[in-house]
């Protein structure tokens, strides 16, 4: 199941799209929050495990 991101907790700050192994996460800059492509994302939990909020999860 792919990382699902908490919209209202996420800063956009970018470090889980920094940790993903597979660059399956970008930065809307418009909306600022990170969005995962749910196509190439693997659940490998690199990105939950690097935000420093724990706005993004992985199930």
């Amino acid at each position: 199941m792919p990382a699902k991101v908490n919209k209202e907790e996420c800063t956009g700050c970018g470090t889980c799209a920094e940790e993903c192994p597979v660059e399956a996460i970008i930065i809307d800059e418009e909306e600022g929050y990170a969005v995962v492509d749910e196509d190439e994302c693997v659940d490998c939990g690199a990105c939950e495990e690097a935000c420093p909020i724990g706005a993004i999860k992985t199930e």
